[in-house]
């Protein structure tokens, strides 16, 4: 996203970068998320970090030294002032007085399902020590998640893992007082090629307003035919600190009001993705009521289902942002099995 005038900043970075940066930077760490198909010795830095474990397919505009080493890319987040480190149960987390970033990392364990699957109550306890934990330090607003999880569209106990995965995570929301529809975090939620469960996430002081995307229905809404519970996300989430607008743009996929378009068409996806993520984009500035975010100012984590559309993708996203384009593609699992990409993004603009 850029440097923060209110001392957030998030970099993307190689591995060896990360490790460099990291070192340079631990005191005003807050936390990172790493991505790459072979295991990474984050357990030797005390920052609190995720890897994830997907294949780095490209990365576009991000710097030299990604071009040359795209085998691995970490997300590191940064305060301008020294962090505070803590763990909460199995959280590992860091905050500055204003923002909280923080990861959980659980095994799915048949012992802890009676009545439901693994899946899912790992995901409620995640989710329910995510919001005790904020409510003891006071940090009332989640921003974004990030969810990742193995075998995410495949069925077990009768169901699809990732709505089962719903199913944990509204559990949660709901015995912890929060939301599960209207003002509520963006997030993504996607498929790795293996590893526990794993959720990210970035929370603050100021109350963001939740985006919607005038050409979806809200995920919050959608019917049940997409699974028992609807996920609990908004569409982006705006952030206004006074001092700078900040936009978290959700995973975003080839979806008009609740349909997934363009099936085996990746191109076309990829199109019609682009076009859901240009309507959030002016919402967001109509919130706003100025024109200050714009999609060639996003940096954009871009998930591929297929290793073979990469270009196709690219090319797509290229000829549409741009030659300003920066973004990070990545192998995963999206959360329909007629989805064949997602994309997420983020920016940070001084206030006006």
């Amino acid at each position: 996203m850029g440097v923060s005038t209110t001392g957030l900043e998030s970099r993307q970075l190689c591995f060896d970068e990360w490790m460099r940066q990291s070192g340079v930077l631990n005191s005003r760490a807050l936390g990172s998320l790493c991505y790459s198909s072979a295991p990474l010795p984050l357990a030797d830095c005390d920052i609190p970090g995720i890897h994830v474990a997907m294949t780095v397919l490209a990365a576009v505009n991000i710097s030299a030294a990604m071009s040359t080493q795209p085998d691995a890319v970490c997300e590191l987040w940064s305060s301008s002032v020294q962090t505070v480190a803590g763990q909460y149960g199995e959280i590992r987390y860091r905050h500055d007085g204003n923002t909280l970033f923080g990861v959980i990392q659980l095994d799915e364990s048949a012992d802890d399902a009676v009545q439901s699957s693994a899946l899912q109550c790992s995901t409620e306890r995640a989710y329910r020590q995510i919001f005790e934990l904020l409510d003891k330090l006071g940090y009332p607003y989640v921003y974004r998640f990030w969810n990742y999880m193995a075998d995410i569209n495949r069925d077990s106990d009768g169901l699809e893992r990732y709505r089962q995965f719903n199913l944990g995570r509204q559990d949660a929301f709901i015995a912890s007082a929060r939301n599960v529809a209207g003002n509520v975090p963006a997030a993504c939620a996607l498929g790795a090629a293996g590893g526990p469960l794993t959720v990210a996430f970035l929370a603050g002081h100021v109350q963001p307003l939740a985006i919607e995307n005038p050409r979806q229905l809200s995920a919050y809404e959608y019917p049940q035919d997409y699974g028992p519970r609807s996920p609990t996300f908004s569409r982006a989430s705006l952030v206004r600190s006074g001092a700078e607008d900040m936009l978290f743009v959700s995973g975003t996929a080839s979806i008009v009001g609740h349909v997934t378009m363009h099936a085996a068409d990746v191109a076309a996806q990829t199109r019609e993705t682009l076009a859901n993520i240009a309507a959030i984009i002016q919402a967001a500035n109509e919130r706003i009521g100025q024109l200050r975010f714009s999609p060639d100012q996003l940096f954009y984590r871009v998930y591929v289902r297929h290793a073979a559309d990469l270009e196709i993708v690219r090319a797509v996203m290229q000829t549409q942002i741009g030659a300003s384009l920066q973004a990070v593609f990545l192998q995963a699992d999206v959360c329909r099995q007629d989805l064949l990409m997602e994309i997420e993004a983020g920016a940070s603009q001084p206030a006006a």
